[in-house]
């Protein structure tokens, strides 16, 4: 329970029927925009993946996914998807997406470990999107392109949101803060890496951190990432490692920096091989996925996800992500929660 942020007078802007109207009218229109912003088509999606292919987002590779055997195929093992980073890829290239298009889709997943809080549930809903992109893209100006497009459609759904329920106040920038987790390192070099985000948030209150996944000079992560899907280590315009990075705003209804989004551009067969010797996983090299990228069968890529219940979170003002989805929380956050005016689903 220690990690439940409480925040004092919190009251529920809308009632229940207002927020899943909200919900609702958020969803439809932001995936609409981000559609048409990055030019990408809905696909459909799996829930689940076969194991042992390399298919299935690994996360930070500590992280439990759900199984189960499948009778009809010998009691082969499935895994709830944690995230589909792989598999988009794997499918711009069966569908053959030309280059500057790319593909979107509703993703759903179990995390089972997933400490429970105000952000966290064991529920994952997502916007996972994916792009072909060019060998002359793979650079840091490209991506902060990508980033201000995403972060305008976000705007023009808080736009919509308050001009829809006019007791919902706008609060975010019109522009976003581009930082590399080195340069936040420098700043503050006392701080955690969450409260280095709180900080800057607090300062900019939109900001896009670069380099998520390689060691900065304190010999430390400033979080982690899978070593086969982001490309974190190679060194970019700035002379800093990394061409990924997190979406993260300032959220005055917590008092704390907020990720909307984790992104960026996806390794080429340079970059795979360095980050897997790097986290000694060198032994992936012969999964499915890790061998169709090294055989030159799939495009080059940048791509992401964009928490769904998490925007809406934001849009909508709540104090916890539960007053959103339904999921299962602890009796005990369920009945606090609610004492503190935020009932959970």
């Amino acid at each position: 329970m220690s990690t439940l942020i409480k925040p004092q007078g919190y009251k529920a802007i809308l009632d229940t029927k207002q927020t899943e109207q909200g919900i609702k009218l958020i969803k439809e229109f932001f995936q609409q925009n981000l559609s048409t912003e990055l030019r990408l088509r809905r696909v459909t999606a799996p829930l689940f993946v076969l194991q042992g292919l390399g298919i299935n987002d690994d996360l930070n590779g500590v992280e439990r996914p759900v199984t189960f055997p499948i009778k009809d195929l010998g009691d082969a093992k499935a895994e709830v998807v944690h995230s589909l980073a792989k598999w988009k890829r794997l499918t711009l290239a069966e569908y053959g997406i030309e280059s500057g298009y790319g593909i979107y889709t509703d993703m759903n997943a179990i995390r089972a470990d997933e400490e429970l809080d105000n952000l966290h549930s064991l529920y994952v809903d997502q916007w996972d999107w994916e792009a072909v992109i060019t060998r002359d893209q793979r650079t840091l100006a490209y991506l902060k392109n990508i980033v201000r497009r995403i972060y305008a459609a976000i705007l023009r759904t808080e736009y919509l949101t308050c001009e829809t329920y006019p007791s919902i106040k706008p609060f975010l920038p019109q522009d976003i803060h581009f930082i590399h987790s080195e340069e936040l390192l420098q700043m503050y070099p006392d701080k955690t890496p969450k409260e280095r985000e709180d900080a800057i948030c607090e300062k900019y209150g939109a900001v896009f951190v670069i380099g998520i996944g390689s060691k900065l000079s304190d010999g430390k992560k400033h979080d982690g990432r899978a070593p086969d899907y982001d490309d974190w280590s190679t060194v970019a315009e700035n002379g800093l490692a990394g061409l990924n990075g997190d979406i993260l705003i300032w959220y005055p209804v917590l008092g704390r920096s907020f990720e909307l989004s984790s992104m960026g551009i996806r390794v080429d067969k340079d970059a795979l091989l360095r980050q897997l010797k790097a986290e000694g996983k060198e032994n992936r090299e012969k999964l499915y996925f890790h061998q169709q990228l090294l055989n030159d069968r799939l495009p080059l890529s940048i791509g992401g996800g964009i928490g769904q219940s998490r925007l809406c979170m934001v849009m909508l003002h709540k104090a916890h992500i539960g007053e959103i989805q339904a999921s299962i929380w602890p009796d005990d956050m369920r009945r606090e929660c609610r004492a503190l005016g935020m009932p959970l689903i």
